[in-house]
């Protein structure tokens, strides 16, 4: 391990903070190495992990299934362009359809990909068969990517005038409100597009009566339902995917995150009825590039021999009972989640100085909101790692 002394990480620092594009406001350290349940910076400090790169790292950091994955494949195949199949991707589609309701899978290296390509297929499915119908209904305070079809199928309201002119189409909902949808449907409407849980609105879930109601109000209305899974599939809610807790199937759901254990990769589902896209209407220079494919198939791999979704649902009930054995003391409020996403709310809007100050004791967290705590870590987690993350959870919060 290497490490560095503060001059040599004032100058990392300084070259950073002019060569990088400012996008986020990061704190003063350099991250340089993982092991499962673990980050190290370049001075050697130690960080117990449970933010997971936002879901991503669900097999902990560098994993030795993703390391043989890149060898293997590299040594095999890196790139043949997406014009042609390749093993990994054919295996990887098979794996994806066999564990889940969906037909068909179309792959990217990006959540925001993932659900750009799902919105393209609902209205390419509207022009072909629900008389040119075009708009997504979607949810306030849900959270669909970056680019600028996700930003504005996304409900963040400071997004708003960012960007403008929005890309138009969309209609943004309270979540679990049907009417509010009932109300919004019309000859235009093409689907409705949601989290099963919102992870950066504040880990709210939907309604098991809603879902079942809204399922079958697509149905009498001929419409569709995406799920977006960015967040909470591949084992994160203590299933394999979320929808599976509601007992109804969508049309489209989309995956990224934890689907590739930290190499970007994402992929949209879909049913048989939604194979529309005619020849170069979606693509990608990446679409199931077989290094990625090769990992995404290690991994979900990984997940299912390792009955991660059951630790997910093990875990993350530890953790809640855990925080409810302390929410008296610190005044903690609604404690909250599904599986391993997980979120509570403090008395003031102080989390990003809780966040601060947990970092500044070797404990990684999140803070969506202003008075919102997210724990998110990787579904390797055990009772040990949480003792420990809530002993320095209290020792910040004593302070």
């Amino acid at each position: 391990m290497s490490s560095v002394n503060a001059d040599n990480l004032n100058k990392y620092l300084m070259k950073a903070t002019k060569s990088i594009l400012f996008t986020a406001k990061r704190p003063d350290i350099v991250m340089e190495r993982g092991k499962g349940m673990y980050l190290w910076d370049t001075r050697g400090k130690k960080y117990l992990d449970f933010l997971g790169g936002w879901a991503v790292t669900c097999l902990g950091h560098c994993p030795e299934v993703i390391s043989e994955a890149l060898k293997n494949q590299s040594q095999l195949l890196v790139n043949a362009s997406p014009a042609f199949y390749n093993k990994p991707m054919i295996q990887f589609a098979e794996l994806l359809t066999n564990i889940s309701c969906f037909d068909r899978a179309f792959f990217a290296s990006s959540g925001a990909e993932a659900n750009e390509g799902a919105i393209k297929l609902a209205r390419k499915y509207g022009s072909k068969h629900l008389n040119g119908a075009y708009e997504i209904i979607t949810t306030v305070n849900g959270f669909h990517g970056r680019t600028l079809a996700t930003m504005s199928a996304t409900g963040k309201k400071q997004w708003d005038a960012l960007f403008e002119p929005k890309v138009s189409g969309f209609k943004h909902v309270p979540i679990n409100d049907l009417d509010a949808i009932l109300a919004c449907v019309n000859s235009n409407t093409c689907a409705v597009m949601l989290e099963p849980v919102q992870g950066e609105g504040g880990v709210y879930s939907l309604d098991m009566e809603y879902i079942k109601n809204l399922r079958k109000l697509c149905d009498d209305n001929g419409i569709l339902l995406i799920f977006d899974e960015i967040q909470t599939g591949i084992g994160r809610t203590g299933k394999m995917f979320a929808y599976e807790h509601f007992n109804i199937e969508p049309d489209i759901m989309t995956l990224a995150k934890g689907i590739g254990g930290g190499f970007p990769l994402s992929a949209m589902l879909a049913k048989e009825k939604l194979n529309v896209f005619d020849l170069g209407d979606q693509g990608g220079t990446y679409c199931g590039q077989p290094l990625a494919m090769a990992v995404g198939y290690a991994v979900v791999n990984e997940v299912i021999n390792k009955k991660l979704p059951e630790n997910a649902l093990i875990q993350g009930q530890y953790i809640i009972d855990r925080l409810n054995e302390i929410k008296d003391k610190y005044a903690l409020t609604n404690i909250r989640g599904m599986g391993l996403l997980i979120a509570f709310d403090l008395p003031s809007e102080k989390g990003s100085v809780l966040v601060s100050e947990c970092l500044r004791e070797g404990l990684i967290i999140n803070s969506p909101r202003l008075s919102t705590i997210r724990l998110i870590p990787p579904l390797i987690v055990t009772k040990n790692e949480t003792d420990m993350m809530m002993d320095m959870l209290c020792s910040v919060l004593d302070n």
